[in-house]
Formats: structure tokens, sequence, C-alpha cells
């Protein structure tokens, strides 16, 4: 299949709710090189999903794995910037808050809209962030 494909169906993909989405060169036997296409999706979407790799790719056949997932429990705030509100993901492990992440498509946004480099803004949003929420995880 051709590697121009694979955008497309990235996006069809994360349309249809897929959890994670991601390539891998491979070599399969023979030695013929390949790319392999692993998704992440729920148990009830199963389904779903290997209709639409039969239907979207060139694929003959499909191997899947079940596997569990241990996530952090989630909640989303906004915290005021010098360049705008921004979304913060709080991420808690056992009641604890031990991670608060930027939200990428709001720091996107605004280095876009205000011609910052992406990385610097990400920066010091840590820092603000750092400052704000003050996590320890040494103690």
């Amino acid at each position: 299949m051709s590697s121009e494909v694979y955008s497309y169906i990235y996006e069809i993909f994360i349309d249809n709710g897929v959890l994670d989405i991601y390539t891998e060169s491979i070599y399969m036997k023979k030695n013929r090189p390949a790319t392999k296409l692993c998704i992440l999706c729920k148990e009830e979407d199963l389904n779903k999903f290997v209709d639409l790799i039969i239907l979207q790719t060139s694929t003959f056949g499909i191997r899947y794995t079940k596997y569990n997932r241990v996530t952090l429990n989630r909640k989303f705030t906004e915290i005021d910037t010098k360049y705008g509100k921004i979304t913060v993901k709080l991420g808690y492990y056992n009641g604890r808050l031990i991670r608060v992440t930027p939200e990428y498509e709001d720091c996107k946004n605004i280095a876009k809209n205000k011609n910052i480099p992406l990385n610097s803004l990400i920066n010091n949003i840590n820092y603000l962030i750092n400052k704000k929420f003050n996590i320890n995880l040494l103690t």
C-alpha cells in the first residue's frame, strides 16, 4: 500500500474514535519491507476497526491482541497566561496530582496565531504550570 494512504487512514481512524494509532517499519517473510499498522481501541469498537482496516487498507488479514490498560484519572482546567487561556490536563494517581500537561492543540494554535516557536511556548507554559500546581514527586 502506498505510504501516502496512511495519513488518510489516520484521519479516518481518529474520526472513528481510535485510542491511538501508529505505524512501524518491519520486514516480512522473504525479507520484504512492509509497514505494520497498529491501533489501540476499546474492545467494543473492535469490529468497527476490523471493518475499517479490511476496507481501507491493502491487508489480507489482521492479528489482534487484547491488552489491559491503566490510566491516570484525568480532569481538565484552564489557566490564564500572557498568551491567552490554555487548557491543561491534570493527572491523578491514587488520588494524588502527579502530572499537569498543557493541551497540545491549544499550544499549537497560540504558537501559530502569535508566530511563537511551539517548543518555547510549551516550555514557558510548563514553567507556569510548575509554579501554579507545585507538583513534587520527590516527597
